[in-house]
């Protein structure tokens, strides 16, 4: 199953030409993840690895919703890997590969996914 989250461009996010600025971008993928995890299992994890592919040009247009379908492709005993796409005019313009690991911040290191995290990642598998 897909998760599906509708993201705002904010006025900072573009240069003088109105393009979306990449990293602000990043920013835009960041938050669909966060909500993937908000208020359920699956929390407490660090970025390890975030590949990106800019496919198109991303525009910025007052008041336009975006969305970003954010899934599983792999699921691992310590990490998940989530695929994320960013579409502006039925087209992705910004394909991202994520790597979470599930982590411990007391111990300070990546630890097992607990059976509750492990079902709700299972539920966003695809492929």
């Amino acid at each position: 199953m897909r998760h599906e989250h509708r993201v705002q461009l904010r006025w900072s996010d573009p240069d003088m030409l109105g393009h979306v600025n990449h990293a602000r971008a990043l920013a835009l993928l960041e938050d669909a993840r966060l909500a993937m995890t908000d208020g359920r299992p699956g929390g407490g994890l660090i970025l390890a690895r975030l590949e990106a592919d800019y496919l198109r040009q991303l525009y910025y247009r007052v008041n336009e919703p975006l969305t970003v379908s954010s899934w599983v492709t792999r699921l691992g005993t310590r990490s998940v890997t989530v695929r994320q796409e960013l579409v502006q005019d039925g087209e992705v313009a910004i394909r991202a590969d994520v790597v979470l690991v599930v982590f411990d911040f007391e111990a300070n290191a990546s630890r097992a996914m607990t059976e509750d995290e492990r079902v709700h990642w299972k539920s966003l598998l695809e492929g």
